[in-house]
C-alpha cells in the first residue's frame, strides 16, 4: 500500500477522537494530534483532550509535550510532523492525523511559506505594544508597514495582527511579501476527511460537552492556571471566559453560556474554513469509519 496520511478534521465537539482511535485500532497504526491547545500539559478539560483510557488504546504524538509557557507555531509543527512521518511510515502504511486546528492541518498537507524565525527578544516587543498600548494600535502599525495584509487582516484576531507585525520587525519586510500560497508536495498520499453534521445536532453536543467540561472540574482547572492568563496558550475559548468569570466582570452562568456560544462561533468558523478545501471528503461520525477503512 501507498504510504498515506489519514487526516480527520472537523468542527470541535463533532467527535474526531472516537473516529481517529477506531480507525487507527482497526490498522493497528497511531495518531498524530492536529491541536494547537492539546499540544500543552496542565489543561486537560477546556482542551477536551484525549482520556487516559483513549491514550492508552492507541499511541498519540503532540499530546501533552509543552508547558504554557513555551512558544509554538504551524512552521513548527510543520517540521517536526515531517521529520516524525518517515519514521511512522517504517512500522506503518498507514499514519491517522487527528484535530480541528486549520492551520496546523493545512501545514501538513499543503505547506506554509517560509516565514524568517522570530527571536524571543522581537516577540515580546511586539506584545509589549499589544499589552500597554492595545489591539487598535497594533493595527495602526501593521497598516502602517504592511497595507496589503492589513486590508485581508481579521482586525479582531490579535494573534495574527501581532504576528504579522513581529515578521516586519524581525525582518525589516512586510509579512505580506513572504506569503506565496503556493501548495508543496509531500512523498506521501493524502486522504483528507472532515466529519459533518446538521448544525443543530452539532450545537447541541457543543452545549452537552461544556455542561460536562464543568462537571470534570473545568472551573478548578482554570483557576490553577490563572496567574498564567497572560500566555497565549490560555487565549483561547473557555479560559478566557473563565478568567472573566474570576475577574469579577461576567457571572458564572452567563460565564458557561458564553463558553457555548463562544464555541459555536469557533465552529462555524472551521465549517466556513473547510468549505473553502476541495480535497475534503465528508463523512458523518456514525459511518466514517466504514467509510474511511473501504476507501483505502
Amino acid at each position: 500500500m501507498e504510504k498515506t496520511l489519514i487526516v480527520i478534521t472537523g468542527p470541535t465537539g463533532i467527535g474526531k477522537t472516537d473516529t481517529a482511535i477506531n480507525v487507527a485500532r482497526h490498522l493497528g497504526t497511531e495518531i498524530i494530534s492536529a491541536d494547537s491547545r492539546q499540544i500543552y500539559r496542565g489543561i486537560p478539560i477546556g482542551t477536551a483532550c484525549p482520556t487516559a483510557e483513549e491514550l492508552a488504546a492507541v499511541k498519540h504524538h503532540f499530546i501533552n509535550i509543552l508547558n504554557l509557557d513555551e512558544y509554538y507555531s504551524a512552521a513548527q509543527y510543520e517540521s517536526d510532523v515531517l521529520e516524525l512521518l518517515p519514521k511512522l511510515f517504517e512500522r506503518h502504511d498507514c499514519v491517522v492525523m487527528c484535530g480541528g486546528s486549520m492551520m496546523y492541518v493545512d501545514a501538513v498537507c499543503n505547506g506554509i511559506d517560509d516565514i524568517p524565525t522570530v527571536s524571543d527578544d522581537v516577540r515580546n516587543e511586539a506584545y509589549s505594544i499589544l499589552e500597554t498600548e492595545g489591539l487598535e494600535e497594533v493595527a495602526r502599525r501593521v497598516k502602517e508597514v504592511d497595507p496589503e495584509y492589513y486590508e485581508i487582516a481579521d482586525k479582531q484576531n490579535a494573534k495574527r495582527l501581532v504576528h504579522a507585525l513581529e515578521i516586519y520587525m524581525q525582518s525589516g519586510k512586510p509579512f505580506s511579501s513572504f506569503r506565496t500560497g503556493a501548495k508543496k508536495e509531500r512523498p506521501f498520499r493524502i486522504l483528507k476527511y472532515s466529519l459533518e453534521m446538521p448544525r443543530e445536532e452539532l450545537f447541541a453536543r457543543i452545549n452537552s460537552r461544556v455542561d460536562k467540561m464543568m462537571e470534570l472540574g473545568l472551573e478548578e482547572e482554570a483557576r490553577s492556571v490563572y496567574h498564567l492568563r497572560h500566555l497565549n496558550s490560555l487565549n483561547t475559548v473557555g479560559y478566557k471566559e473563565m478568567f472573566a468569570y474570576f475577574d469579577g466582570t461576567m457571572d458564572f452562568i452567563t460565564a458557561r453560556e458564553r463558553i457555548k456560544k463562544n464555541t459555536r462561533v469557533y465552529a462555524k468558523k472551521q465549517m466556513t474554513w473547510y468549505a473553502k478545501d476541495p480535497d475534503i471528503i465528508y463523512l458523518h461520525p456514525s459511518t466514517a469509519v466504514t467509510e474511511i477503512l473501504n476507501q483505502l
